[in-house]
């Protein structure tokens, strides 16, 4: 169901194109059909008129709903799909903007981090004043329930989310995400009690009103036994 709901918004200028298409198709009907009744002169060519007309005013109608369905889609329920699905997913180019947390299970079936790495002490890809992870900070043993702190707010803000992956693997999970701007405060919370304790990667990723991720800021972590 995931994978359909994303087609939709992964291909939606194309859509909108054919959904056009449809509309100066309905219209052109529509107009015919008009014309038709007003130039019918026996009770046959007037059913056959108001028959054309119908059909014209069914086929403005579905790809009016289309148009207004694929729009709600894109705009208001496809940021909510990866907190609907609870998918593991890599950035995608949102579609998808979580609200909700993944379950216990699927942190679990992550795994623990690799084991024999180690996360170097520093931060990558944030940007000052625009993307940042001010807590917890690089190299952080963390437990149980953590408040993330940073900033999230740049030009033409969209939403952002933050997600994890244990160290070494491009494999990210999301865990919550926001529509609202933050300067310098709680980005959200992450209930890291279900993971296997080791080192993770825990990264911000903010998107603009276009659907544009910018460049991932990225913050090594430990996360250790409650």
């Amino acid at each position: 169901m995931a994978a359909v709901l994303n087609f939709f918004v992964n291909y939606a200028p194309l859509i909108y194109m054919l959904l056009a298409v449809g509309l100066v198709f309905g219209i052109r009907r529509m107009v015919r059909a008009r014309a038709e009744t007003r130039q019918a002169i026996y009770g046959l060519e007037r059913e056959i008129a108001h028959r054309h007309t119908s059909l014209a005013i069914s086929v403005l109608s579905l790809a009016g709903f289309l148009v207004v369905a694929e729009f709600v889609l894109v705009v208001f329920l496809a940021p909510n799909l990866p907190a609907l699905f609870q998918l593991a997913t890599p950035t995608m180019n949102p579609l998808g903007i979580p609200t909700g947390t993944l379950s216990p299970e699927l942190m679990e079936t992550l795994g623990a981090a690799t084991p024999g790495l180690t996360p170097t002490a520093q931060t990558t890809g944030c940007i000052p004043g625009q993307i940042t992870i001010t807590s917890p900070k690089p190299g952080d043993e963390i437990r149980g329930q953590v408040t993330l702190e940073g900033t999230a707010d740049i030009p033409n803000f969209g939403y952002y989310k933050y997600e994890f992956s244990p160290l070494g693997v491009e494999d990210w999970a999301t865990v919550e995400a926001n529509h609202d701007v933050v300067q310098d405060g709680e980005l959200g919370r992450w209930d890291t009690s279900a993971i296997t304790p080791g080192y993770y990667q825990l990264r911000l990723v903010v998107t603009d009103n276009e659907g544009n991720a910018l460049p991932a800021c990225v913050v090594p972590v430990q996360i250790k036994a409650p």
